[in-house]
C-alpha cells in the first residue's frame, strides 16, 4: 500500500501558477513533520517547504522566495502545495513525504530542510517552459 500519493503536477509556462495535492492513507496524515520536495533534473532532493504540528509552523527553502504556500488539511489528511510565478528552474518531480526517522522528530529538525522522510510518494512532475 502507498501511503502518499501525488497529484497536480502539470506544464505551464513562466509566471503560471499549480497546486499539488498529496493524499495520506492510514495515520500518516496525522505525522507531526510533512513536507514537500523535489529534484530536478541532474540535480539532488531537496526540500521545498515542511509543516510541523498542526499550529503553523513552517520551513521554506530560500529559493521559494514567498511563491509557495504549504497547507495540511487534517480532516481530509490532505497536503497542499500551491506554487505561484513559476520558472523553468522549478522544473523537476515533486514530492511529498511524511515523518522523520525515530528520535528525530522535533520541530527544529523538521523544520531544517532535512530530506531522510520515512514515508514518500510516488512523484508528480511539473514542467515549467520559457
Amino acid at each position: 500500500q502507498v501511503p502518499l500519493v501525488e497529484s497536480g503536477g502539470d506544464s505551464v509556462q513562466t509566471g503560471g501558477s499549480l497546486k499539488l495535492s498529496c493524499i495520506a492513507s492510514g495515520g500518516i496524515g496525522s505525522s507531526d513533520c510533512v513536507g514537500w520536495f523535489r529534484q530536478r533534473p541532474g540535480k539532488e532532493r531537496e526540500a521545498v517547504a515542511a509543516i510541523y504540528g498542526f499550529s503553523g509552523s513552517y520551513f521554506y527553502a530560500t529559493f521559494v522566495k514567498g511563491r509557495f504556500t504549504i497547507s495540511r488539511d487534517t480532516a481530509k489528511n490532505t497536503l497542499s502545495l500551491w506554487m505561484n510565478s513559476l520558472t523553468p528552474e522549478d522544473t523537476g518531480i515533486y514530492y511529498c513525504a511524511a515523518e522523520l526517522p525515530a528520535g528525530m522528530g522535533s520541530k527544529r529538525v523538521c523544520l531544517s530542510g532535512r530530506t531522510d522522510f520515512v514515508y514518500w510518494g510516488q512523484g508528480t512532475q511539473v514542467t515549467v517552459s520559457s
